[in-house]
Formats: structure tokens, C-alpha cells, sequence
């Protein structure tokens, strides 16, 4: 076969974003007023029960949907699983995965399962947007609010349940964030009109808020108090209970942060703390701040908190001050 040359891969003038200007999905547009967002995500399990895992596998994968403002529409079943394991325990992943995608409106249509050692689930996902409605990474500009709408923790917790060490509240707490679509916080996003936006998954607060500004030609400060980390999340980051996501996360971003010398170390942990189905991360208007954190609040997101402002600065820096 033969290679092609970079000017035979013509560009389609319809793809609004894909491999040139990477972003949380690609964005193909099939009309003057709706455009097909697309992504795809899976990941091996981080919860014990079966039924959760699949849930949360799913909430995962939408995520990047709502990201761009858009509505899921459809979504294929990813699977990998060992031949020798329950099915039974398929069965459950599967059923939690439909019960999720069924409550964000998503009809799951097919799927593909392969033989694996290890299980794997997620979904490949297709929503649909209005071409001028896109939200992109790279809108954000100087002076603009950043917004968070899920606390920091879960890969710790997720690791510390592996461990066997940590509080039954506390990862039902987790649980329930993980379960809990971002579709509420699309609808906020919406409403208010917003310039960016991303979720907050493996590459943690850091590393997603590092690729928006980069996108973005902007830097950030932030004010660490104003971040929402679970309640004993930053405990257990001292006891050693730091996913290996984490620490890559820290070593790759850190050089691109200033943190004020008061900030405790276990709260700069949790900052880089690799996310499984975490929350949006928001850039706004300052003058409409307000509103989106009102909308946020009426639409049920989990937090809506204001965690900096963009600035003018370095493409991709951020600084991270201990208090206001």
C-alpha cells in the first residue's frame, strides 16, 4: 500500500476540531445547525462492585462530551475481559453501564468485546452540538473566572480502597461523585455561555487547567484554599496512598506550576491527583461569573466553586497561592 503525502490528506473543511487542534472530542459538522461530537474512554476497574465500576466507567467516558457542551446520542460498549472470569460480573459492568448511559439519554447500540487478562469497560460515545455552540479548550483569554464543578481525591481514594485503608464514608462519598454525570454542569455551561471548558480525568486539576491555558495562550493563578479536595483525602496522600498517575502527573506538570512556599505538600499531591470521571473544569467571563456559578447550583452540579482567574503570562503557567 501506498504512504500518502501530507498534501493528499486533504483537510474536510466540516472537522471543526481534530488531530491538528486536539481537544476533549472531535467535533465533525453535518450541517449549518448540528455538529457530531465524538470520543471514546475506558479504563481497568476502580471500585469493587461490578455495577458501580460500569456506571462509572460510563459517567467517564460522557464526560468529555458534556465537556464541549454537547448532548450524548449514542455509545458502543468497549470490553476487554479474561476468558476464565465470571460472566456473571459482566453482566453487572454491563448493567451499570446501561442504567448511566440511560439516564443521560444515551442509547447504547453495539460494542465490541476481545479476550483480555485484565477487564476493561468504557464506550466509545457520539453527541451532537450546534456547530457555533462548541466549547473548546482554547477560548479562554486574560481575567477570565475558573470554575470547578467535582472536589479533588478520587485516585487516592481509589487507591487507598486497594490498600484496604480507607473510611467507608469516604469512598462512598467518592463513589457517588464518580457516578454523577456532568451533564448538569453542561446545562449551566450552556445557559450562561462560557469560553472553555475541559474535565478533570488522569492528568488531574494541573495537568488538564496546563493544556486549557496552553490551548489558550494564557497563564492562571490560583488561590489553593479556594480548590475542593474531599475531606481526608490530603491524609491519606501522607500515608503514602498516591496512585502512580499521580506522581507521573506531578513530576510532568510541576515545572510548569508556582506554588507559595506555605502550601502543604499533601494539598500540592492532591492537585495533580489523577481523576477517574472527576468533574468540569470552567473558564467564564468574570461578569458572568455569577451567573454560572447560580446556574451551576440550580442544575445540581456537585460544586461550583471559583478557584482563580486566568492572567497574562506564559502559555500553560499557573500559580497556585496559599490563601487570598
Amino acid at each position: 500500500m501506498r504512504r500518502l503525502s501530507e498534501k493528499e490528506r486533504k483537510v474536510d473543511p466540516n472537522l471543526l476540531l481534530g488531530l491538528d487542534a486536539p481537544d476533549d472530542a472531535g467535533v465533525y459538522r453535518i450541517s449549518d445547525e448540528m455538529a457530531l461530537v465524538q470520543t471514546v474512554d475506558f479504563f481497568t476497574p476502580v471500585v469493587d462492585d461490578p455495577y458501580e465500576w460500569g456506571a462509572i466507567a460510563i459517567a467517564n467516558a460522557l464526560s468529555d462530551i458534556y465537556a464541549m457542551g454537547a448532548k450524548p446520542l449514542t455509545g458502543l460498549n468497549l470490553v476487554g475481559w479474561p476468558k476464565d472470569l465470571d460472566l456473571d460480573l459482566l453482566a453487572q459492568v454491563l448493567e451499570g453501564g446501561a442504567d448511566k448511559a440511560a439516564e443521560a439519554g444515551c442509547a447504547v447500540i453495539g460494542g465490541h468485546t476481545v479476550d483480555d487478562p485484565e477487564p476493561k469497560f468504557g464506550m466509545a460515545v457520539t453527541g451532537v452540538v450546534h456547530p457555533d455552540r462548541v466549547v473548546a479548550l482554547s477560548g479562554a483569554r486574560p481575567g477570565m473566572s475558573v470554575v470547578m464543578t467535582k472536589p479533588l481525591g478520587m485516585g487516592i481514594i481509589a487507591t487507598a480502597c486497594k490498600a484496604g485503608r480507607v473510611d467507608k464514608a469516604l469512598l462512598m462519598r467518592a463513589t457517588a461523585l464518580m457516578t454523577t454525570l456532568n451533564a448538569a454542569s453542561a446545562r449551566a455551561m450552556q445557559e450562561v455561555g462560557v469560553e472553555a471548558a475541559t474535565d478533570i480525568t488522569g492528568f488531574g486539576l494541573m495537568g488538564h487547567l496546563h493544556g486549557l491555558l496552553k490551548a489558550s495562550g494564557c497563564s492562571a493563578n490560583l488561590v489553593a484554599d479556594k480548590i475542593p479536595i474531599l475531606d481526608g483525602v490530603p491524609g491519606l496522600a501522607k500515608q503514602g496512598l498516591v496512585p502512580g498517575g499521580t506522581e507521573r502527573n506531578q513530576t510532568y506538570f510541576e515545572p510548569f506550576v508556582d506554588f507559595d512556599s506555605d502550601i502543604d505538600p499533601m494539598v500540592r499531591i492532591c492537585l495533580f491527583d489523577a481523576q477517574t470521571s472527576g468533574g468540569l473544569l470552567i473558564v467564564v467571563e468574570r461578569s458572568k461569573q455569577d451567573a454560572l456559578v447560580k446556574a451551576l447550583k440550580r442544575h445540581g452540579a456537585s460544586v461550583a466553586a471559583v478557584i482563580g482567574r486566568t492572567a497574562k503570562g506564559p502559555a500553560g503557567a499557573i500559580k497556585v497561592a496559599g490563601r487570598k
